[in-house]
């Protein structure tokens, strides 16, 4: 008898705290990482380093812009590990 094992759901909350390891394990201080709904744009997620700094990335709901969100800080991580 085999037991097939469902897929690990992912809440937002685990999303979000998976990217703002990875962004504060490369880039240091992290203020924030979240994610809002805006009228004319859609899901927008972000990250914010400092007053200037972030980075954004838009989906068509909250989980595909973290996902977009955490591809850009991989992409980011992976170029700066080939230089």
């Amino acid at each position: 008898m085999t037991e097939q094992l469902e897929p690990e759901v992912k809440t937002i909350d685990f999303r979000i705290e998976r990217i703002h390891r990875m962004a504060k394990g490369h880039f240091g201080e992290v203020r924030f990482v979240g994610i809002k709904f805006h009228e004319k744009i859609g899901w927008v997620a972000k990250i914010q380093f400092d007053e200037f700094e972030s980075l954004v990335a838009e989906g068509e709901d909250a989980i595909s812009a973290l996902k977009n969100l955490r591809k850009r800080v991989k992409k980011i991580i992976e170029r700066y590990n080939t230089v």
